[in-house]
């Protein structure tokens, strides 16, 4: 059967990059799409010093510059476009770009995820420079100081846990009189003596130059105003999957959006892989984005060898 390609891949983070490494190095005919420059999420990382065999922190945008010219020297095809749509019809996927239509024979979703924000004063100036949405990430770099964590559900005290073994105290605030987690992990947080709660408590303004140094909170209880001197703020309300063009294809997802596929990154629709943030996942990090990509066009490979009958047993 003959296509535009064996291989496309949508979405150029982590995930998306490994997946085209090895899919070229495979020796298939691989394109990776993304509506704008490689990199993905990691391009909000400043200092990357958690990934193994890079002791010293490299940038997000160098890290996976890197990532990408080394699966372009594989072969590896990159363009910018648009995906509206996939369709999946005898063996063959059909891509819909803005950039017209593009066939291949197996599909990788590496498109990730959206952290929701709050939108408030601040957030967006110090993204990056105090403001993070990733505990493992970036919680090490204030180590010994005092930090701020938003939220109430299952992510929000799971971080919140993590960061007290590094903090000099977290300080975490959430809107509602009662935390959403699981019980069992809202007793464990309210029982860390290094973690202070504070209910009916919005965040309404970040401050600091060139880092996060204050943020002002608001009591939605007594409609009083305070301010808090603060390291870092932690965001954890949420994150929306970009799993819309899986839909179509009747694909499975969790009650969040995120697709669920097996150990192989497999959906259950023959040649469509997911992975990264875009995938149901108990730990996200570029370490494990970077590991699914690389096993779904692993996988990719041994199902088109079937397709094409060249399956070695």
């Amino acid at each position: 059967m003959t296509t535009d390609r064996d291989l496309i891949i949508i979405g150029a983070g982590g995930a998306g990059l490994s997946a085209a490494q090895y899919g070229a190095r495979g020796n298939l005919r691989t394109l990776v799409l993304d509506e704008m420059a490689s990199g993905g999420q990691a391009l909000l990382i400043e200092g990357l010093e958690n990934y193994p065999g890079f002791p010293e922190p490299i940038s997000g945008f160098d890290f996976t510059q890197k990532m990408e010219n080394q699966a372009r020297r594989f072969g590896a095809e990159f363009a910018n476009a648009s995906v509206l749509s996939i369709k999946a019809r005898d063996h063959v996927f059909t891509v819909e770009t803005d950039q017209g239509p593009l066939t291949s024979l197996a599909v990788i979703l590496a498109t990730g995820a959206v952290h929701r924000s709050l939108g408030v004063t601040g957030e967006a100036e110090l993204a990056g420079h105090g403001v993070s949405y990733c505990a493992t990430c970036d919680g090490p770099f204030f180590k010994a100081r005092r930090m701020l964590v938003v939220g109430g559900g299952d992510a929000a005290c799971d971080e919140a846990m993590y960061l007290a073994h590094l903090a000099s105290g977290v300080l975490m605030i959430h809107r509602k009189e009662k935390f959403r987690a699981q019980k069992s992990l809202a007793s464990r947080v309210l029982a860390n003596t290094k973690i202070e709660v504070r209910f009916n408590t919005e965040l309404i303004r970040i401050e600091g130059s060139p880092t996060v140094s204050r943020v002002q909170l608001f009591n939605n209880a007594t409609n009083r105003e305070c301010a808090e001197d603060v390291a870092a703020v932690f965001i954890f309300i949420g994150s929306d999957p970009k799993s819309s063009l899986a839909v179509p294809l009747g694909v499975k997802r969790d009650d969040v959006g995120y697709i669920e596929t097996n150990q192989r990154m497999e959906t259950g629709v023959p040649g469509f892989y997911a992975v990264g943030d875009v995938r149901a996942s108990p730990f996200r990090q570029l370490v494990v984005a970077a590991a699914e990509g690389s096993i779904a066009a692993h996988a990719a490979g041994q199902y088109i060898d079937e397709l094409k009958g060249e399956e070695y047993n």
